[in-house]
């Protein structure tokens, strides 16, 4: 079993009013966040005070970057260049450096988000356009790549720090892709059930498929979306989970 792992979600979400997920709560239950850069989600007010509050906590910052797309929540999937691509992600790569510094921290990771992640998940020419983008901007950036994609081949061959993830709350394809969002059984809400697919994919060192399909992989840190009801109830339960299997929760180093 492995013994050491990080915990992550996305968060900022909100806009103006409107308000996502309990990011506060949240944060005191991860390791590292994920934290919207304003065009799928969130804004500069949403970004200063989550940031401030993952600073106050100890909670490792990353950058979440996204298509320009806030009807759509950033998952709907937009075909552009891999110059614009490039520009997109340095935006708000650039934005979320500046609202962490202004905040007392720093921006350790960058993790693609939505319609963006899967299409990089499949498309390594498009990884390597916005991986590489963020690191003209910061060459010891943490790329954090869906394990086994081709955002990790990309993410190699660049020569990147890099830290594998697999999601506690989403179905795997026997391919290692996430399952259709449309499709039943896609998003998983019972936190008992993310709990043990977790524990034993930590067991076998793989990503285990709904078909039972194990992918072997190396495990950096688990995702669990904020913008679900019951997120801080998974995350909660994941954590008291992983800890009575010895597993201990901390902030990944980011190895090449």
């Amino acid at each position: 079993m492995q013994t050491q792992v990080d915990l992550n979600s996305d968060m900022g979400e909100g806009f103006g009013p409107w308000k996502m997920g309990d990011d506060a709560a949240l944060l005191d239950v991860v390791t590292s966040t994920n934290i919207a850069c304003g065009l799928h989600a969130g804004d500069p007010d949403v970004m200063a005070q989550v940031m401030g509050q993952a600073v106050a906590k100890g909670v490792g910052i990353g950058a979440h970057p996204g298509f320009a797309d806030l009807q759509g929540f950033g998952r709907r999937r937009i075909e552009m260049s891999h110059h614009s691509l490039g520009n997109l992600v340095r935006y708000q790569f650039g934005a979320a450096q500046a609202m962490a510094r202004a905040a007392g921290g720093q921006v350790r990771h960058l993790k693609l988000h939505g319609a963006l992640s899967n299409m990089t998940c499949e498309d390594a020419g498009m990884a390597r356009a916005c991986y590489a983008a963020a690191l003209s901007v910061d060459p010891e950036i943490i790329l954090m790549v869906l394990a086994g994609s081709a955002q990790e081949i990309a993410a190699r061959d660049l020569g990147a720090r890099i830290a594998c993830e697999i999601f506690a709350d989403r179905a795997y394809e026997d391919d290692g892709q996430l399952v259709d969002r449309r499709k039943p059984g896609a998003v998983i809400h019972d936190a008992g059930l993310a709990a043990r697919r977790i524990l034993a994919m930590l067991e076998a060192g793989a990503i285990i498929s709904e078909s039972g399909q194990r992918l072997p992989t190396r495990i950096d840190t688990i995702c669990l979306h904020g913008d679900t009801a019951d997120a801080v109830v998974m995350a909660r339960d994941l954590r008291a989970a992983l800890a009575e299997a010895g597993v201990t929760l901390a902030a990944f180093e980011g190895g090449r």
